[in-house]
């Protein structure tokens, strides 16, 4: 019997990392002193970031260094940071964190029901494995699937190949990346919401997607994530299959077997 696999998304999902908090204003800090004068870097690696993920070139757009190395290259200036390094320097508690208490613990669960765990993240290999080292997650999973490893990323269907057996659920935090990634893929699409109204909050997990409210709450979170306030109707694949507001509520839908 092939593996039956469950992957998960790390970025809002499971941890914080340290790469808006630390790592940006520490290379923005740096090139500010190389250029003698205060210079927002970190809005130009981002917005060539959102161009290579306009274009679909994945890999490339989480390529930190590169997008680092054209932007001294424009500014006619030497890269003289690390990108890795500075990650594990801040990859230390509290500066990175779980997103909430139990994580560990339901992973642990998860596996003793027989299920094997991944993470698919487009977030590269060196810059995602420290942070799991220091939050303890790295033990609990037995593949790490990112977009340089793979030769591609999220959303494109291809990068949950890299998994052999069938996957049976993805969980994220994204309806661009995560949902839609799941959805192309025909697995179980998990969205994972810790700030649902009231009224969201009081359906089972598995209702939620059927709700009028829970639509219009996926279709305000997609203008965000798209930046585009004036979408007017949230494709389907790009709606949740299942929405829980913590990992004890996936624990209790994995338990009443939702996903089949």
């Amino acid at each position: 019997m092939g593996k039956r696999w469950i992957s998960f998304d790390l970025d809002g999902t499971l941890m914080q990392n340290p790469f808006g908090t630390w790592v940006f204003p520490e290379i923005a800090r740096v090139i500010s002193s190389q250029l003698g004068r205060e210079y927002d870097i970190v809005s130009e690696m981002v917005t060539e970031h959102e161009r290579r993920m306009s274009q679909e070139r994945y890999v490339e757009a989480y390529d930190w260094d590169d997008i680092l190395v054209s932007r001294c290259d424009a500014l006619s200036i030497e890269k003289k940071i690390d990108i890795e390094s500075l990650v594990r320097k801040h990859s230390v508690i509290p500066k990175v964190n779980l997103l909430e208490g139990g994580i560990l613990q339901m992973l642990e669960e998860i596996k003793k029901l027989g299920f094997s765990l991944a993470v698919v993240t487009n977030g590269f290999y060196k810059f995602q494995v420290p942070v799991m080292e220091a939050l303890g997650l790295l033990e609990y999973f037995d593949e790490i699937v990112t977009p340089e490893r793979a030769g591609t990323g999220k959303p494109d269907p291809a990068i949950l190949q890299k998994l052999s057996g069938e996957v049976i659920a993805h969980v994220g935090d994204r309806l661009d990346h995560d949902i839609h990634l799941a959805n192309r893929s025909h697995v179980t699409s998990i969205l994972i919401e810790r700030k649902l109204p009231e009224e969201l909050l009081k359906l089972q997990p598995q209702m939620r997607a059927n709700d009028h409210g829970m639509r219009l709450f996926c279709l305000e979170k997609w203008r965000r994530e798209c930046k585009n306030p004036l979408l007017s109707e949230l494709p389907k694949l790009f709606m949740p299959r299942i929405v829980i507001s913590s990992t004890g509520e996936f624990l209790s839908v994995l338990a009443k077997q939702e996903m089949g």
